[in-house]
């Protein structure tokens, strides 16, 4: 499921990474980090999993503080049109350095047939 993440997002831009790959001072621009939740199955047929439950934390950071609302609606668009479940407009998060700007939004991805 984190490989079709990534794609989806690399379409938006092209920086993504795992939230904490990038250190402080080799902050690109423009970047987008994830960070995924425990999964955990989502409903049980013969005592069996049938589905599992996949939540990951995005997040959207540049040096254009008007980027990140534009980024986020786009990536949840775009997340949305391929499967995944997102609610409300995202939140502010902190970069950790004041050039960058962020924010970040819930998404939650429902695989059916584990």
């Amino acid at each position: 499921m984190e490989d079709l993440l990534i794609s989806l997002l690399q379409t938006i831009c092209s920086e993504v990474g795992r939230q904490g790959s990038y250190t402080v001072g080799e902050y690109p621009d423009r970047f987008f980090t994830y960070w995924e939740r425990p999964s955990y199955d989502g409903s049980h047929y013969d005592n069996e999993a049938v589905s599992c439950v996949y939540e990951y934390d995005i997040n959207f950071y540049s040096i254009d503080p008007s980027e990140p609302y534009d980024y986020i609606k786009r990536a949840k668009k775009l997340l949305k049109e391929n499967g995944f479940i997102l609610s409300g407009n995202g939140y502010g998060t902190y970069s950790g350095v004041q050039s960058h700007t962020g924010r970040g939004i819930a998404a939650t991805y429902l695989e059916r047939e584990v």
